[in-house]
């Protein structure tokens, strides 16, 4: 059976993934279609992603 590997890069919390959306405004253009705006997700700035987070440093012990 494959094994699944794990996304290298971390979805965004905020966004979960979907970092821009249309917004409908409620009021119709000349040409009949809706007037929308585009919004990004601020803490990924529109990726979707977040950085991984770094690895905890290795701690060395004396021997005793």
């Amino acid at each position: 059976m494959a094994q699944h590997t794990p996304a290298r890069t971390r979805i965004c919390p905020d966004c979960d993934g979907f970092p821009a959306v249309a917004i409908d405004t409620g009021t119709l253009l000349e040409d009949g279609t809706r007037a929308t705006l585009t919004v990004t997700c601020r803490p990924c700035h529109g990726t979707g992603t977040t950085r991984t987070a770094a690895p905890a440093p290795l701690v060395q012990r004396e021997h005793a």
